[in-house]
């Protein structure tokens, strides 16, 4: 459904994404696990156009750009076709939460009011927020308004969302409740790509796990294979840094 393949990414002389090949099936968990500065969240960036790569195609379905030099056209049918759900929820805090969720249908779509907040409405519901329609997100707990980001995602009825550490800014005692929402998501069918550090969520609910290092994708495989069974060297120095006492391969 999704084919990603020779993305390069430079900032200055700063090479970040080295080549990065990624085929995403409809109805699959992609998760993405590295250390930070890897090119995780650039990936996700280049494939929704937050940032231009300058190299790489992108396949959507019977839709194939140039990460590149795709057309103004080109972005917003990508756009279409994907939702993004960022680290720090990017709500408009003059609008409600039911407004948030519909600007992008009334505005990117072009759906009229009544329909759009009538999808917005079953959004909010979806994540768990049918009390919150009119809550501004001052008034909402980080997780809340993480979960308004999520509703927004959804409400666009996308081919895949990509989900950029959707839980780092929370205070842990509220991770729980959007990765709730999301395994939730992920059960209904929901193609996802997840940048993320939270290895419990990617061992439950991952149908392939992405180790990336140094701009490139360095292993992949099944939960299985990268959590108990990892090939690489680098995979395991990471996962003995990230989860202490769980490691101790002799492979």
């Amino acid at each position: 459904m999704l084919d990603i393949q020779n993305v390069h990414k430079s900032f200055g002389k700063n090479e970040i994404l080295k080549g990065v090949n990624l085929t995403v099936d409809k109805g699959d968990v992609v998760v993405i696990l590295g250390p930070s500065g890897s090119g995780k969240t650039t990936l996700l960036r280049c494939i929704n156009f937050l940032e231009r790569a300058d190299q790489g195609t992108a396949k959507f379905g019977e839709l194939t750009v140039d990460l590149h030099s795709a057309s103004k056209k080109e972005v917003l049918d990508v756009r279409k076709r994907s939702a993004f759900v960022f680290q720090n929820y990017n709500l408009f805090n003059n609008k409600t939460a039911i407004e948030n969720v519909a600007e992008g249908l009334i505005v990117g779509r072009k759906i009229p009011k009544v329909e759009a907040y009538k999808i917005a409405r079953e959004a909010l519901d979806k994540v768990g927020l049918s009390e919150k329609y009119d809550s501004y997100p001052s008034q909402l707990s980080g997780g809340q308004q993480q979960r308004v980001g999520i509703a927004r995602a959804v409400a666009l009825n996308p081919d895949v969302i990509l989900f950029d550490e959707p839980t780092s800014a929370l205070d842990p005692e509220l991770v729980g409740e959007v990765l709730e929402v999301m395994k939730e998501i992920a059960r209904e069918g929901t193609t996802m790509i997840v940048v993320t550090h939270e290895m419990q969520f990617a061992k439950d609910v991952a149908k392939k796990v992405i180790f990336m290092d140094g701009g490139n994708i360095v292993e992949e495989g099944t939960p299985h294979e990268i959590f108990v069974t990892p090939k690489e060297e680098r995979t395991r120095r990471f996962l003995r840094r990230v989860l202490p006492g769980e490691y101790d391969f002799q492979i």
